[in-house]
Protein backbone atom coordinates (compact mmCIF):
# COMPACT_ATOMS: atom_id res chain seq x y z
CA UNK A 1 0.00 0.00 0.00
CA UNK A 2 1.01 3.52 -0.86
CA UNK A 3 2.12 5.45 1.85
CA UNK A 4 -0.33 8.40 2.79
CA UNK A 5 0.23 11.93 2.20
CA UNK A 6 1.60 13.70 5.39
CA UNK A 7 -0.73 15.26 7.53
CA UNK A 8 -0.80 18.98 7.24
CA UNK A 9 -0.51 21.42 10.70
CA UNK A 10 -4.08 22.46 10.94
CA UNK A 11 -5.47 18.85 10.52
CA UNK A 12 -3.50 17.12 13.17
CA UNK A 13 -6.50 16.34 15.38
CA UNK A 14 -8.07 14.27 13.24
CA UNK A 15 -9.23 10.59 14.92
CA UNK A 16 -8.26 7.99 12.72
CA UNK A 17 -9.87 5.79 14.64
CA UNK A 18 -13.59 7.15 13.03
CA UNK A 19 -12.31 5.17 10.38
CA UNK A 20 -12.94 1.84 12.30
CA UNK A 21 -16.85 1.73 11.54
CA UNK A 22 -16.64 0.99 8.03
CA UNK A 23 -13.94 -1.24 8.58
CA UNK A 24 -15.71 -3.20 11.09
CA UNK A 25 -18.86 -3.47 9.02
CA UNK A 26 -16.36 -4.89 6.31
CA UNK A 27 -14.80 -7.25 8.92
CA UNK A 28 -18.06 -8.32 9.58
CA UNK A 29 -19.34 -9.03 6.38
CA UNK A 30 -16.19 -11.16 6.09
CA UNK A 31 -16.07 -13.18 8.66
CA UNK A 32 -19.91 -13.80 7.45
CA UNK A 33 -18.49 -15.45 4.60
CA UNK A 34 -17.76 -18.80 5.92
CA UNK A 35 -21.49 -19.62 5.41
CA UNK A 36 -21.19 -19.23 1.93
CA UNK A 37 -21.66 -22.31 0.33
CA UNK A 38 -21.64 -23.19 -3.78
CA UNK A 39 -25.16 -22.92 -5.51
CA UNK A 40 -26.18 -22.58 -9.10
CA UNK A 41 -23.45 -21.68 -11.72
CA UNK A 42 -21.40 -23.19 -9.01
CA UNK A 43 -22.04 -26.71 -9.51
CA UNK A 44 -21.11 -27.04 -12.75
CA UNK A 45 -17.46 -24.89 -12.55
CA UNK A 46 -16.42 -27.29 -9.65
CA UNK A 47 -16.66 -30.84 -10.72
CA UNK A 48 -15.03 -29.59 -14.14
CA UNK A 49 -12.10 -27.75 -12.13
CA UNK A 50 -11.57 -30.84 -10.16
CA UNK A 51 -11.67 -32.87 -12.76
CA UNK A 52 -9.48 -31.27 -15.68
CA UNK A 53 -7.83 -28.18 -14.17
CA UNK A 54 -8.44 -23.86 -14.87
CA UNK A 55 -7.29 -24.78 -18.26
CA UNK A 56 -10.26 -26.82 -19.01
CA UNK A 57 -12.63 -24.69 -17.68
CA UNK A 58 -11.10 -21.14 -19.46
CA UNK A 59 -11.50 -23.87 -22.46
CA UNK A 60 -15.22 -24.34 -21.24
CA UNK A 61 -15.94 -20.65 -21.06
CA UNK A 62 -14.50 -19.78 -24.42
CA UNK A 63 -15.63 -22.85 -26.68
CA UNK A 64 -19.26 -22.96 -24.73
CA UNK A 65 -20.60 -20.73 -22.60
CA UNK A 66 -20.06 -17.13 -22.71
CA UNK A 67 -16.48 -16.24 -24.48
CA UNK A 68 -15.10 -14.65 -20.96
CA UNK A 69 -11.51 -16.01 -20.94
CA UNK A 70 -10.23 -14.12 -18.13
CA UNK A 71 -13.54 -14.52 -15.99
CA UNK A 72 -12.79 -18.88 -16.41
CA UNK A 73 -8.77 -17.90 -14.97
CA UNK A 74 -10.36 -15.64 -12.12
CA UNK A 75 -13.57 -18.59 -11.69
CA UNK A 76 -10.69 -21.42 -12.07
CA UNK A 77 -8.81 -19.74 -9.25
CA UNK A 78 -11.16 -20.06 -6.29
CA UNK A 79 -13.11 -23.30 -7.38
CA UNK A 80 -9.80 -24.81 -7.29
CA UNK A 81 -10.33 -25.07 -3.52
CA UNK A 82 -13.94 -26.03 -3.58
CA UNK A 83 -15.96 -24.71 -0.82
CA UNK A 84 -13.20 -23.23 0.95
CA UNK A 85 -12.50 -21.14 -2.14
CA UNK A 86 -16.43 -19.78 -1.61
CA UNK A 87 -15.85 -19.35 2.09
CA UNK A 88 -12.32 -17.14 1.89
CA UNK A 89 -13.98 -15.54 -1.12
CA UNK A 90 -15.22 -12.72 0.90
CA UNK A 91 -11.73 -12.05 2.77
CA UNK A 92 -9.93 -11.96 -0.21
CA UNK A 93 -12.02 -9.78 -2.78
CA UNK A 94 -12.67 -7.47 0.48
CA UNK A 95 -8.90 -6.80 0.92
CA UNK A 96 -8.83 -6.38 -2.75
CA UNK A 97 -11.62 -3.72 -3.59
CA UNK A 98 -10.52 -1.81 -0.44
CA UNK A 99 -6.71 -2.10 -1.29
CA UNK A 100 -7.15 -0.63 -4.68
CA UNK A 101 -9.76 2.15 -3.54
CA UNK A 102 -7.11 3.33 -0.85
CA UNK A 103 -4.49 3.47 -3.06
CA UNK A 104 -6.14 5.13 -5.71
CA UNK A 105 -7.71 7.66 -3.26
CA UNK A 106 -3.74 8.53 -1.85
CA UNK A 107 -2.65 8.32 -5.71
CA UNK A 108 -5.16 10.93 -6.62
CA UNK A 109 -4.65 12.95 -3.51
CA UNK A 110 -0.70 13.28 -4.64
CA UNK A 111 -1.47 14.13 -8.07
CA UNK A 112 -3.48 16.86 -6.99
CA UNK A 113 -0.33 17.96 -4.49
CA UNK A 114 -3.06 17.74 -1.56
CA UNK A 115 -2.65 16.09 2.02
CA UNK A 116 -4.89 14.92 4.23
CA UNK A 117 -5.05 13.61 8.24
CA UNK A 118 -3.74 10.22 8.22
CA UNK A 119 -6.77 7.80 8.21
CA UNK A 120 -8.88 9.98 5.79
CA UNK A 121 -7.92 8.32 2.77
CA UNK A 122 -8.46 4.86 4.18
CA UNK A 123 -12.07 6.00 5.77
CA UNK A 124 -12.84 7.06 2.24
CA UNK A 125 -12.17 4.34 0.72
CA UNK A 126 -13.52 1.94 3.63
CA UNK A 127 -16.58 3.97 3.18
CA UNK A 128 -17.13 3.36 -0.36
CA UNK A 129 -16.32 -0.17 -0.23
CA UNK A 130 -18.64 -0.88 2.46
CA UNK A 131 -21.94 0.77 0.62
CA UNK A 132 -20.16 -1.11 -3.08
CA UNK A 133 -20.57 -4.28 -1.45
CA UNK A 134 -23.15 -4.18 0.50
CA UNK A 135 -25.51 -1.62 -0.19
CA UNK A 136 -27.47 -3.19 -3.60
CA UNK A 137 -30.87 -5.37 -3.25
CA UNK A 138 -29.32 -8.84 -3.11
CA UNK A 139 -26.07 -8.30 -0.69
CA UNK A 140 -25.65 -12.59 -1.80
CA UNK A 141 -25.28 -12.02 -5.32
CA UNK A 142 -23.09 -8.90 -5.36
CA UNK A 143 -20.19 -9.69 -2.63
CA UNK A 144 -20.89 -13.23 -1.34
CA UNK A 145 -21.34 -15.37 -4.83
CA UNK A 146 -18.19 -15.97 -6.31
CA UNK A 147 -19.82 -16.03 -9.82
CA UNK A 148 -21.54 -12.76 -10.34
CA UNK A 149 -19.05 -11.01 -7.83
CA UNK A 150 -15.78 -12.07 -10.34
CA UNK A 151 -17.85 -10.39 -13.53
CA UNK A 152 -19.44 -7.12 -11.74
CA UNK A 153 -17.74 -6.43 -8.45
CA UNK A 154 -14.38 -7.45 -9.27
CA UNK A 155 -14.19 -6.40 -12.47
CA UNK A 156 -14.36 -2.78 -12.11
CA UNK A 157 -12.49 -2.45 -9.37
CA UNK A 158 -9.58 -3.79 -11.32
CA UNK A 159 -10.46 -0.90 -13.95
CA UNK A 160 -10.46 1.17 -11.22
CA UNK A 161 -6.70 -0.31 -10.10
CA UNK A 162 -5.57 0.61 -13.84
CA UNK A 163 -5.26 4.39 -13.39
CA UNK A 164 -2.84 4.39 -10.50
CA UNK A 165 0.36 3.79 -12.22
CA UNK A 166 -1.17 6.95 -13.89
CA UNK A 167 -2.12 8.81 -10.96
CA UNK A 168 1.48 7.64 -9.93
CA UNK A 169 3.45 8.63 -13.14
CA UNK A 170 6.75 11.09 -12.52
CA UNK A 171 8.51 10.28 -15.48
CA UNK A 172 8.43 9.56 -19.24
CA UNK A 173 9.11 5.87 -18.42
CA UNK A 174 6.60 5.52 -15.83
CA UNK A 175 4.29 6.76 -18.59
CA UNK A 176 4.82 4.59 -20.85
CA UNK A 177 4.47 2.00 -17.93
CA UNK A 178 1.33 3.78 -17.42
CA UNK A 179 0.05 3.46 -20.93
CA UNK A 180 1.14 -0.59 -20.97
CA UNK A 181 -1.07 -1.17 -18.37
CA UNK A 182 -3.55 0.40 -19.14
CA UNK A 183 -3.63 -1.08 -22.58
CA UNK A 184 -3.05 -4.68 -21.10
CA UNK A 185 -5.93 -4.23 -18.07
CA UNK A 186 -8.63 -3.17 -20.82
CA UNK A 187 -7.61 -6.25 -23.04
CA UNK A 188 -8.26 -8.14 -20.05
CA UNK A 189 -11.27 -6.50 -18.67
CA UNK A 190 -12.60 -6.77 -22.52
CA UNK A 191 -12.47 -10.87 -21.78
CA UNK A 192 -13.74 -10.58 -17.97
CA UNK A 193 -17.18 -8.41 -18.24
CA UNK A 194 -19.09 -6.76 -21.27
CA UNK A 195 -20.58 -4.35 -18.92
CA UNK A 196 -17.80 -3.17 -17.20
CA UNK A 197 -15.79 -3.10 -21.12
CA UNK A 198 -19.06 -1.01 -21.87
CA UNK A 199 -18.10 1.70 -18.91
CA UNK A 200 -14.45 1.63 -19.52
CA UNK A 201 -15.06 2.79 -23.08
CA UNK A 202 -17.48 5.69 -22.40
CA UNK A 203 -15.31 6.58 -19.51
CA UNK A 204 -12.12 6.65 -20.80
CA UNK A 205 -14.08 8.26 -24.37
CA UNK A 206 -15.57 10.50 -22.19
CA UNK A 207 -11.93 11.69 -20.63
CA UNK A 208 -10.60 11.86 -24.35
CA UNK A 209 -13.43 14.61 -25.32
CA UNK A 210 -13.47 16.42 -22.32
CA UNK A 211 -9.58 16.31 -21.50
CA UNK A 212 -8.98 19.53 -23.26
CA UNK A 213 -10.97 21.49 -21.15
CA UNK A 214 -9.23 20.31 -17.62
CA UNK A 215 -5.19 20.02 -18.71
CA UNK A 216 -2.98 21.78 -20.66
CA UNK A 217 0.18 21.00 -22.67
CA UNK A 218 2.13 17.59 -21.50
CA UNK A 219 -0.06 16.79 -19.11
CA UNK A 220 -3.07 16.53 -21.80
CA UNK A 221 -0.82 14.64 -23.92
CA UNK A 222 -0.38 11.93 -21.74
CA UNK A 223 -3.57 11.84 -20.43
CA UNK A 224 -5.10 11.39 -23.91
CA UNK A 225 -2.47 8.68 -25.22
CA UNK A 226 -3.46 6.92 -21.48
CA UNK A 227 -7.23 7.26 -22.78
CA UNK A 228 -6.37 5.81 -26.11
CA UNK A 229 -4.67 3.21 -25.01
CA UNK A 230 -7.29 1.89 -22.67
CA UNK A 231 -9.72 2.03 -25.07
CA UNK A 232 -7.84 0.42 -27.40
CA UNK A 233 -6.63 -2.85 -25.51
CA UNK A 234 -10.51 -2.87 -24.17
CA UNK A 235 -12.07 -2.78 -27.78
CA UNK A 236 -9.99 -5.95 -28.86
CA UNK A 237 -10.91 -7.86 -25.84
CA UNK A 238 -14.39 -7.40 -26.45
CA UNK A 239 -13.75 -7.91 -29.96
CA UNK A 240 -12.32 -11.19 -28.95
CA UNK A 241 -15.10 -12.24 -26.43
CA UNK A 242 -17.66 -11.54 -29.05
CA UNK A 243 -16.27 -13.44 -31.48
CA UNK A 244 -15.67 -16.22 -29.39
CA UNK A 245 -17.85 -19.65 -30.15
CA UNK A 246 -18.68 -19.41 -26.40
CA UNK A 247 -19.76 -15.91 -27.19
CA UNK A 248 -22.24 -17.13 -29.88
CA UNK A 249 -23.33 -20.15 -28.29
CA UNK A 250 -24.54 -18.34 -25.18
CA UNK A 251 -26.78 -15.82 -27.44
CA UNK A 252 -27.96 -18.95 -29.29
CA UNK A 253 -29.18 -20.54 -26.20
CA UNK A 254 -31.04 -17.54 -24.55
CA UNK A 255 -32.92 -16.59 -28.23
CA UNK A 256 -30.85 -13.95 -28.54
CA UNK A 257 -28.73 -14.27 -32.24
CA UNK A 258 -29.81 -12.28 -34.43
CA UNK A 259 -31.95 -9.87 -32.06
CA UNK A 260 -30.36 -5.99 -33.15
CA UNK A 261 -29.68 -3.75 -29.67
CA UNK A 262 -31.23 -1.02 -32.02
CA UNK A 263 -34.82 -2.55 -32.48
CA UNK A 264 -37.36 0.32 -31.12
CA UNK A 265 -38.46 -2.55 -28.50
CA UNK A 266 -35.07 -2.86 -27.66
CA UNK A 267 -34.15 1.19 -27.15
CA UNK A 268 -37.24 1.74 -25.67
CA UNK A 269 -37.40 -1.18 -22.91
CA UNK A 270 -33.71 -0.99 -21.64
CA UNK A 271 -34.46 3.27 -21.28
CA UNK A 272 -37.60 2.22 -19.42
CA UNK A 273 -35.78 -0.48 -17.48
CA UNK A 274 -32.66 2.00 -16.87
CA UNK A 275 -34.99 4.72 -15.35
CA UNK A 276 -35.97 2.01 -12.65
CA UNK A 277 -32.71 1.38 -12.12
CA UNK A 278 -32.05 4.95 -11.44
CA UNK A 279 -34.77 5.58 -9.62
CA UNK A 280 -33.86 2.91 -6.94
CA UNK A 281 -30.27 3.87 -6.61
CA UNK A 282 -31.14 7.52 -6.03
CA UNK A 283 -33.80 7.05 -3.54
CA UNK A 284 -31.46 4.46 -1.69
CA UNK A 285 -29.72 6.69 1.36
CA UNK A 286 -27.08 4.17 2.58
CA UNK A 287 -25.24 5.30 -0.91
CA UNK A 288 -25.17 8.97 0.95
CA UNK A 289 -22.21 7.67 3.01
CA UNK A 290 -20.07 7.73 -0.16
CA UNK A 291 -21.14 11.47 -0.06
CA UNK A 292 -20.19 11.86 3.69
CA UNK A 293 -16.74 10.65 3.21
CA UNK A 294 -16.48 12.77 0.39
CA UNK A 295 -17.51 15.74 2.85
CA UNK A 296 -14.79 14.84 5.46
CA UNK A 297 -12.00 14.95 2.70
CA UNK A 298 -13.44 18.16 1.64
CA UNK A 299 -13.07 19.47 4.70
CA UNK A 300 -9.73 18.09 5.79
CA UNK A 301 -7.83 18.19 2.82
CA UNK A 302 -4.82 20.69 2.52
CA UNK A 303 -2.16 21.57 0.27
CA UNK A 304 1.36 20.15 0.76
CA UNK A 305 2.51 23.81 2.23
CA UNK A 306 -0.41 23.18 4.97
CA UNK A 307 -2.59 25.96 3.59
CA UNK A 308 -6.14 25.39 2.29
CA UNK A 309 -6.52 24.73 -1.23
CA UNK A 310 -9.70 26.01 -3.54
CA UNK A 311 -11.78 24.50 -5.29
CA UNK A 312 -10.01 22.32 -7.91
CA UNK A 313 -10.35 24.01 -11.69
CA UNK A 314 -13.00 23.40 -13.96
CA UNK A 315 -15.63 21.44 -11.25
CA UNK A 316 -18.24 21.70 -13.54
CA UNK A 317 -16.53 20.09 -16.48
CA UNK A 318 -15.26 17.47 -14.35
CA UNK A 319 -18.83 16.34 -12.43
CA UNK A 320 -20.57 17.13 -15.94
CA UNK A 321 -18.47 14.51 -17.66
CA UNK A 322 -18.56 12.02 -14.73
CA UNK A 323 -22.80 12.25 -15.03
CA UNK A 324 -22.63 12.02 -18.83
CA UNK A 325 -20.62 8.89 -18.92
CA UNK A 326 -22.94 7.46 -15.88
CA UNK A 327 -25.90 8.04 -17.34
CA UNK A 328 -24.76 6.95 -21.18
CA UNK A 329 -22.41 3.88 -19.74
CA UNK A 330 -25.30 2.39 -17.67
CA UNK A 331 -27.75 3.08 -20.04
CA UNK A 332 -25.95 0.46 -22.37
CA UNK A 333 -25.08 -1.87 -19.84
CA UNK A 334 -28.78 -2.08 -19.87
CA UNK A 335 -29.88 -2.33 -23.19
CA UNK A 336 -26.84 -5.20 -23.72
CA UNK A 337 -28.38 -7.26 -21.49
CA UNK A 338 -31.95 -6.49 -22.28
CA UNK A 339 -32.17 -9.26 -24.87
CA UNK A 340 -31.45 -11.81 -22.28
CA UNK A 341 -33.54 -10.83 -19.12
CA UNK A 342 -35.97 -8.51 -21.06
CA UNK A 343 -38.36 -6.27 -18.58
CA UNK A 344 -36.74 -7.89 -15.81
CA UNK A 345 -33.50 -6.63 -16.25
CA UNK A 346 -34.13 -3.85 -14.36
CA UNK A 347 -34.07 -6.75 -11.19
CA UNK A 348 -30.84 -8.38 -11.74
CA UNK A 349 -29.39 -5.74 -9.60
CA UNK A 350 -26.14 -7.82 -9.77
CA UNK A 351 -24.89 -6.21 -12.84
CA UNK A 352 -26.00 -2.70 -11.22
CA UNK A 353 -22.52 -2.89 -10.20
CA UNK A 354 -21.12 -2.52 -13.59
CA UNK A 355 -21.50 1.19 -13.33
CA UNK A 356 -22.18 2.16 -9.57
CA UNK A 357 -18.57 2.37 -8.83
CA UNK A 358 -18.56 5.26 -11.07
CA UNK A 359 -21.23 6.39 -9.26
CA UNK A 360 -20.13 6.53 -5.88
CA UNK A 361 -16.85 8.23 -7.56
CA UNK A 362 -18.92 11.07 -8.23
CA UNK A 363 -20.84 11.67 -4.69
CA UNK A 364 -17.33 11.12 -3.21
CA UNK A 365 -16.52 14.53 -5.71
CA UNK A 366 -19.67 15.76 -4.37
CA UNK A 367 -19.01 15.82 -1.27
CA UNK A 368 -15.47 16.99 -1.26
CA UNK A 369 -16.60 19.88 -3.45
CA UNK A 370 -19.11 20.29 -0.21
CA UNK A 371 -16.56 19.75 2.29
CA UNK A 372 -14.79 22.50 0.16
CA UNK A 373 -17.19 24.95 0.49
CA UNK A 374 -17.86 24.23 4.21
CA UNK A 375 -14.31 25.03 5.33
CA UNK A 376 -15.16 28.10 7.15
CA UNK A 377 -17.60 25.63 9.32
CA UNK A 378 -15.27 22.98 9.35
CA UNK A 379 -15.77 21.49 13.02
CA UNK A 380 -19.28 21.10 12.43
CA UNK A 381 -19.46 19.91 8.88
CA UNK A 382 -16.79 17.08 10.13
CA UNK A 383 -18.98 15.95 12.94
CA UNK A 384 -21.94 15.89 10.68
CA UNK A 385 -20.23 13.81 8.17
CA UNK A 386 -19.02 11.33 11.31
CA UNK A 387 -22.25 11.15 12.01
CA UNK A 388 -23.29 10.48 8.59
CA UNK A 389 -20.80 7.47 7.99
CA UNK A 390 -22.03 5.91 11.39
CA UNK A 391 -25.53 6.06 10.85
CA UNK A 392 -24.25 4.29 6.97
CA UNK A 393 -22.97 1.73 8.37
CA UNK A 394 -25.64 0.66 11.41
CA UNK A 395 -27.90 0.99 8.32
CA UNK A 396 -26.47 -1.51 6.42
CA UNK A 397 -25.03 -3.74 9.77
CA UNK A 398 -28.89 -4.54 10.57
CA UNK A 399 -29.76 -6.94 6.66
CA UNK A 400 -26.28 -7.74 6.60
CA UNK A 401 -27.12 -9.09 10.07
CA UNK A 402 -30.27 -10.93 9.37
CA UNK A 403 -28.62 -12.39 5.82
CA UNK A 404 -25.63 -14.06 7.86
CA UNK A 405 -28.97 -16.03 9.78
CA UNK A 406 -30.24 -16.56 6.80
CA UNK A 407 -26.65 -17.96 5.33
CA UNK A 408 -25.88 -20.34 8.30
CA UNK A 409 -29.26 -22.03 8.33
CA UNK A 410 -28.21 -22.77 4.46
CA UNK A 411 -24.92 -24.17 5.45
CA UNK A 412 -26.63 -26.13 7.90
CA UNK A 413 -28.98 -27.59 5.66
CA UNK A 414 -25.86 -27.92 2.75
CA UNK A 415 -22.87 -29.69 4.79
CA UNK A 416 -25.67 -31.94 6.28
CA UNK A 417 -27.01 -32.66 2.79
CA UNK A 418 -23.19 -33.37 0.89
CA UNK A 419 -22.40 -35.49 3.92
CA UNK A 420 -25.18 -37.66 3.07
CA UNK A 421 -24.50 -37.52 -0.54
CA UNK A 422 -21.13 -38.72 -0.07
CA UNK A 423 -22.19 -41.66 1.54
CA UNK A 424 -24.91 -42.53 -0.69
CA UNK A 425 -21.87 -42.12 -3.55
CA UNK A 426 -18.95 -44.33 -1.54
CA UNK A 427 -21.95 -46.94 -0.85
CA UNK A 428 -22.53 -47.22 -4.92
CA UNK A 429 -25.80 -45.35 -5.15
CA UNK A 430 -26.25 -44.04 -8.84
CA UNK A 431 -29.61 -41.88 -8.11
CA UNK A 432 -29.86 -39.75 -4.97
CA UNK A 433 -31.91 -37.05 -3.80
CA UNK A 434 -31.26 -33.64 -3.47
CA UNK A 435 -33.24 -31.32 -1.80
CA UNK A 436 -33.03 -27.60 -3.24
CA UNK A 437 -31.51 -24.90 -1.18
CA UNK A 438 -31.48 -21.73 -2.87
CA UNK A 439 -31.02 -18.07 -1.25
CA UNK A 440 -31.46 -14.69 -2.48
CA UNK A 441 -32.67 -15.61 -5.74
CA UNK A 442 -30.52 -17.95 -6.63
CA UNK A 443 -30.89 -21.25 -9.05
CA UNK A 444 -31.64 -24.34 -7.55
CA UNK A 445 -31.86 -28.05 -9.25
CA UNK A 446 -35.89 -28.65 -8.89
CA UNK A 447 -37.08 -25.02 -8.10
CA UNK A 448 -40.49 -23.43 -8.94
CA UNK A 449 -42.08 -27.15 -7.85
CA UNK A 450 -39.47 -29.16 -9.43
CA UNK A 451 -40.46 -27.71 -12.88
CA UNK A 452 -36.60 -26.49 -13.42
CA UNK A 453 -34.14 -29.52 -13.29
CA UNK A 454 -30.96 -26.91 -14.28
CA UNK A 455 -28.48 -27.30 -12.99
CA UNK A 456 -29.14 -31.08 -11.87
CA UNK A 457 -26.67 -33.00 -14.04
CA UNK A 458 -23.67 -30.54 -12.57
CA UNK A 459 -24.85 -31.52 -9.58
CA UNK A 460 -24.55 -35.15 -10.15
CA UNK A 461 -21.56 -35.12 -11.65
CA UNK A 462 -20.16 -33.10 -8.25
CA UNK A 463 -21.03 -36.43 -6.24
CA UNK A 464 -20.10 -38.83 -8.88
CA UNK A 465 -23.37 -40.34 -9.93
CA UNK A 466 -25.92 -40.87 -12.48
CA UNK A 467 -28.89 -38.47 -12.06
CA UNK A 468 -30.20 -37.02 -9.00
CA UNK A 469 -33.94 -36.46 -8.27
CA UNK A 470 -36.00 -34.13 -5.83
CA UNK A 471 -35.94 -35.01 -2.69
CA UNK A 472 -39.84 -33.52 -2.02
CA UNK A 473 -41.12 -35.67 -4.37
CA UNK A 474 -41.79 -39.39 -4.50
CA UNK A 475 -38.53 -41.20 -5.77
CA UNK A 476 -38.02 -43.62 -8.56
CA UNK A 477 -38.72 -47.25 -8.53
CA UNK A 478 -36.10 -49.23 -5.87
CA UNK A 479 -34.81 -51.07 -8.43
CA UNK A 480 -33.07 -47.70 -9.76
CA UNK A 481 -31.84 -47.22 -6.60
CA UNK A 482 -28.29 -49.10 -5.57
CA UNK A 483 -27.65 -49.00 -1.88
CA UNK A 484 -30.18 -46.14 -1.29
CA UNK A 485 -32.00 -47.83 1.31
CA UNK A 486 -29.30 -47.48 3.90
CA UNK A 487 -29.36 -43.52 3.59
CA UNK A 488 -32.49 -41.46 4.74
CA UNK A 489 -34.64 -39.70 1.72
CA UNK A 490 -35.06 -36.48 3.41
CA UNK A 491 -32.48 -33.95 5.12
Amino acid sequence: MPPEPRTGHRTARWPPALALAPLGLLGAAVWFGRWVRPGADDWCFLPVVRDDGVSALVGKFYLADNGRVANGVLTGLYAGFGVAGHQWYALISTVLVLGVLWAVTVSALGRARLTAPRGVPLLVAAMVTAVFLLATPNTYKAFYWPASSVSHTVAPVLACAAAIPLLRARSRGARKAAVATVFVAGAVLGTLSEGVSVVVLVTLASALVAGHRILTGRRRTALRIWCAAGVLGTALGTLVLVLSPGSRARRESHGVRGVSLLAPDSLAGSLRAFAHILATVLTSWPYLGAVAAGLLLGLLVTGTDGRPRDVPPHPATLFGTGVVALLLSGWLCTLLAYPVFGAGVAKVSRTWNDFLLLYLALLVGAGALLGGALRARRRTGAAGGALACAAVCLALALPLVRLEDTMRARALAWDHQDRRLRSGAALGAHVLPYRPLPISGMREPFADHGRKVWPAKCVARYYRIDRITDADRALPPPRTQRSIRALPAQE
